[in-house]
C-alpha cells in the first residue's frame, strides 16, 4: 500500500553552471555531518549512474536518483518518502545549473525544488570575481517565484579579503540570503575523471582518505548547523499521490529471476529501477563478467546494463565461462536484455580507443567502435515496437542515451522507435533477435 507520510524535509545543492564544484561540495557535506551523527538520506538529480555511487560512500548509506523529466511527481514523492523514512533530511545534488534541463528546459533542478518544496543551497565559483558573484546570484534567487533559494556557499575562493568583498556585496544587495560558507581553492578537492564524467568510485584507491579530507576542509569554511537549519526552509510539500499512478510508472521486471552483470564494465544501474523489480515480486541476483563468473543457473532473465566496456574489452573476450554461459542462455530462450555498454557487448565486436578489434558475446548483429568517439547525449522516449517483458507494443519508456561509441554495422530488426525531449523523431533503434534485444537507451520509468 502506497504510504501516506508526507514528503520528508529536504534540500537542495544546486549551482548557476556544471564545473562549480557542487558534487565534492555535497559529497564533503554528506561525510562531515554523517560524522556528526545526521542520518541524511541521499539523493541526485536527474540522470546519473556516477555520482550517486561517491554519494553513498559519502553518506554510508544509499542514493537515489529523481528525475522530473522521466518521472512523474507521484513516483518523485513515493521515493523520496520512502528513501528518507527515518532519516535526519534529504540531501539531493542538482545536475548542470540550477535551470537547465532537456532541450525544451523542462526537467531541471528547479522543477524538482519546485515539485518537491526543498529549498535550494546554491554553489558559486566566485573565482574571477567579486561584487558580481552578488548580481548572479540575486538573478538566480528572482529568476523564478516557485523556488526558495535559502542559502549560499562560495566555492574556490582566493583569500579572506577576496571573500570579505562579496560577503559585502550580498549584504548590501541581497540580506534575506544568507551566506553560510566560504570554500577555499584547493586541489585537494579534485577528483579524476573520464569520458563519462568522474572516475567510478569504486575503482577510486583513496576514496574514503579523500571523503574524510574533504569533510575536515568543508567543516572548517561551512557553518555546519546554518547548513542543517536550512532544510527548516520547506515549501508546501506535494500531496499524496495515489498508489495506483505511482505504480502505473513502474518498469515491469525483465524476469521473475533476473541475474544483473555488475562490476567495473557494467555498473550503471538504477536503484530505484532494481527496487521496484524486487517490489513486484523478481528476484536479483549479480554476478561478474570480468571476473569470468556465469549467470545464476536458475534465472529466466539477464540484464547487463551499461558501464565500460571499452575499458575491459580484451578482458571480456577472453572471459570465455562468461560468453559460453551467455550463448547457452540465449539458445535457451533466457530473455537477455542489454544498455548501452551491455547493448555493445551483445555485438559480434567492439573496437576500443586504441583500434584493437574485440570479438564480443555475437547475440546481435553489431559492430561498435569508440576509436573514433561521437557523443550521443539527451533525454529520450522509447515507443516499444514489439512485446517486450517490459509491456506489449505501444508501452512508452522514458530515460536518456549518453555515450561517445560509433556503429559500424548494425543490421536486422529494432525493437523502439525514439524520440527526443522535444519529440523529434530519431528512427528505430535497438535490436532485437530471438529473445535477446538492447539499445543505447537507458530506461528510467515508464511514460
Amino acid at each position: 500500500m502506497q504510504s501516506t507520510r508526507p514528503t520528508p524535509p529536504g534540500i537542495i545543492i544546486a549551482a548557476p553552471s556544471s564545473n562549480s564544484g557542487k558534487t565534492v561540495i555535497t559529497l564533503a557535506l554528506l561525510r562531515a555531518l554523517t560524522r556528526k551523527g545526521h542520518a541524511i538520506a541521499a539523493a541526485k538529480t536527474g540522470p546519473d549512474y556516477i555520482d550517486p555511487a561517491f554519494q553513498s560512500a559519502a553518506c554510508r548509506g544509499s542514493c537515489i536518483n529523481l528525475d522530473p523529466w522521466a518521472m512523474s511527481p507521484a513516483q518523485i514523492r513515493s521515493l523520496s518518502t520512502n528513501h528518507g523514512a527515518d532519516k535526519s533530511f534529504l540531501m539531493c545534488e542538482g545536475v548542470m545549473g540550477l535551470f537547465d534541463g532537456a532541450a525544451n528546459g523542462t526537467g531541471s533542478t528547479a522543477d524538482l525544488a519546485a515539485m518537491t518544496g526543498w529549498p535550494v543551497v546554491l554553489v558559486v565559483d566566485v573565482k574571477g570575481q567579486s561584487a558580481s558573484a552578488a548580481a548572479l546570484i540575486s538573478g538566480f534567487a528572482s529568476f523564478r517565484e516557485d523556488i526558495n533559494i535559502a542559502g549560499v556557499i562560495l566555492n574556490r575562493v582566493g583569500s579572506a579579503r577576496h571573500t570579505q568583498m562579496i560577503m559585502d556585496a550580498c549584504a548590501t544587495h541581497l540580506p534575506d540570503i544568507p551566506i553560510i560558507g566560504a570554500v577555499r581553492r584547493n586541489d585537494a578537492l579534485l577528483l579524476p575523471e573520464r569520458h563519462l564524467g568522474l572516475v567510478q568510485a569504486g575503482e577510486h584507491p583513496e576514496l574514503e582518505t579523500f571523503l574524510d579530507h574533504a569533510a575536515d576542509i568543508i567543516a572548517e569554511d561551512i557553518d555546519l548547523d546554518a547548513f542543517v537549519g536550512l532544510t527548516k526552509a520547506q515549501n508546501a510539500p506535494m500531496p499524496a499521490p495515489a498508489a495506483s499512478t505511482v505504480a502505473s510508472h513502474d518498469i515491469a521486471p525483465l524476469g521473475r529471476h533476473i541475474a544483473i552483470a555488475r562490476d567495473a564494465a557494467f555498473a550503471f544501474s538504477y536503484a530505484h529501477l532494481l527496487e521496484g523489480w524486487r517490489r513486484a515480486g523478481a528476484e536479483i541476483s549479480f554476478f561478474s563478467p570480468l571476473a569470468d563468473e556465469t549467470p545464476n543457473s536458475d534465472c529466466d532473465a539477464i540484464y547487463l546494463p551499461g558501464g565500460y566496456p571499452e575499458l575491459h574489452a580484451a578482458k571480456l573476450a577472453a572471459a570465455g565461462a562468461f560468453k559460453a554461459s551467455l550463448r547457452t542462455a540465449a539458445e535457451n530462450g533466457v530473455v537477455i536484455y542489454g544498455e548501452c555498454g551491455g547493448f555493445m557487448t551483445l555485438g559480434t565486436h567492439l573496437t576500443d580507443a586504441d583500434g584493437s578489434c574485440h570479438e564480443m558475446l555475437g547475440l546481435l548483429p553489431l559492430a561498435t567502435s569508440f576509436a573514433t568517439r561521437k557523443l550521443h547525449l539527451g533525454y529520450r522516449e522509447a515507443t516499444l515496437a514489439i512485446e517486450t517483458p517490459f509491456g506489449p507494443a505501444g508501452t512508452v519508456l522514458r530515460g536518456h542515451e549518453f555515450h561517445y561509441a560509433t556503429t559500424l554495422t548494425q543490421t536486422g530488426s529494432s525493437f523502439c522507435q525514439m524520440r527526443n525531449a522535444t519529440g523529434d523523431d530519431l528512427g528505430p533503434a535497438g535490436l532485437v533477435q530471438g529473445r535477446v534485444f538492447g539499445s543505447f537507451f537507458h530506461m528510467v520509468a515508464q511514460g
